[in-house]
């Protein structure tokens, strides 16, 4: 009989609206269905299946396992509604060995704030509780609502006069999201803003 995996410690931090947790089973329902959802892939690869979305439930908790950050679960405490996710990670395509910030929410969060107000208390978790020193953002140049929630948390692109910054390369070629803009902001820029 195999061994159970250990659960990652994950810790709970609320901001005025939201709880950033640890992920449960009953989440993985509502996160497929967000993964599914046509207008949260739009600037995603591909929509998720179910297989694909608990696939990556697993590599969330795997990634707090081995490095003690990654991504939250977001619940709104106003009713205790899944909303998605948002927190720090490390991505192997990546053109720069820094975390990346990250969220992902289902469409009823669009508009109200969240993930701005999720992303700042996960930024701050990742510089003062994860010791992390510089975080980096990416999305695809036409994501309009991430780019303004990337410069809401103070982050900003190298040259922002350049069309992108890189070509995302587990996309092909002629893929109208493969250009990508990337955000940055150093733990010392951070505190002197605060």
């Amino acid at each position: 009989m195999g061994r159970m995996p250990v659960r990652p410690d994950i810790p709970t931090l609320r901001t005025e609206r939201l709880l950033l947790r640890d992920w449960r089973d009953a989440d993985r329902e509502p996160f497929a269905a967000l993964n599914a959802d046509p207008a949260v892939a739009e600037f995603l690869s591909t929509p998720l299946a179910r297989a694909e979305s608990d696939a990556f439930v697993d590599r969330i908790l795997e990634h707090w396992r081995e490095d003690g950050f990654g991504l939250f679960a977001v619940e709104r405490l106003a009713d205790g509604r899944f909303l998605g996710f948002v927190g720090t990670t490390t991505l192997a395509w990546a053109p720069d060995p820094v975390p990346e910030i990250g969220w992902r929410l289902a469409r009823e969060g669009w508009g109200r704030g969240f993930a701005t107000e999720a992303a700042r208390e996960a930024m701050r978790f990742a510089f003062e509780d994860a010791g992390i020193e510089e975080l980096v953002s990416y999305t695809t140049v036409a994501n309009v609502r991430s780019r303004r929630v990337m410069e809401k948390l103070g982050m900003a692109r190298h040259d922002a006069s350049a069309p992108y910054d890189f070509l995302h390369p587990r996309l092909p070629d002629g893929h109208p999201l493969r250009p990508h803009v990337a955000y940055r902001l150093a733990r010392s820029d951070w505190r002197a803003r605060r």
